[in-house]
């Protein structure tokens, strides 16, 4: 990992990117000792306004904690994927949610259909935000699912636990399964 790596999750209020970047940034920060930032922004509207979370991982101090250039864009609408797919930095990797992106705004995007996959396999769409992060942790390697696991466990409520852990596998899975079939084209 670089010495600092920046993440962006974007979608609407109610997605659930806010709780997204904090277990993102507890798994790297408390559970892997790295030095980190989480920064958060929304719109007016409780749900459905834009809505963003920012991590900033670093092996040392950070002196700024806002993403300056991502290295990392996780969109979960359209909407947001406009907005922000111009801020990447070269060679930066944009994952987004298929069912909910349908202009792709690169060949090189990664799309798993996270809310697809939340709704089908674990009968709640809601959980599309973790779903994402365990698709996240395989495609990038920026924090070990183990340490995703642990931040979970410790941010939502223990009776959907289970059900968490199983939506952070699904991700997981989903992503492994693009690199076993070499599907997924190399970042930007």
């Amino acid at each position: 990992m670089a010495e600092r790596v920046e993440v962006r999750l974007a979608g609407s209020g109610g997605q659930g990117l806010i709780l997204a970047g904090v277990i993102l940034a507890e798994a790297a920060g408390l559970h892997e000792g790295k030095f980190v930032a989480q920064t958060q922004s929304y719109g007016p509207e409780a749900r459905g306004g834009a809505s963003k979370s920012e991590v900033v991982i670093s092996d040392a101090e950070i002196d700024y904690p806002q993403a300056i250039k991502p290295d990392v864009l996780l969109c979960m609408n359209q909407q947001a994927c406009d907005l922000y797919v111009f801020d990447v930095k070269p060679g930066g990797t944009i994952i987004v949610d298929g069912g909910l992106v349908k202009e792709l705004p690169t060949s090189r995007a990664v799309a798993l259909p996270f809310t697809q996959i939340a709704r089908e396999k674990l009968g709640k769409p809601i959980l599309a935000n973790i779903v994402a992060l365990g698709a996240l942790a395989v495609l990038t390697g920026i924090v070990s699912l183990k340490s995703l696991e642990a931040a979970v466990l410790a941010r939502v409520p223990s009776n959907t636990a289970d059900l968490n852990l199983k939506a952070l596998k699904a991700g997981a899975a989903a992503a492994q399964e693009i690199r076993r079939k070499d599907i997924a084209s190399p970042p930007l």
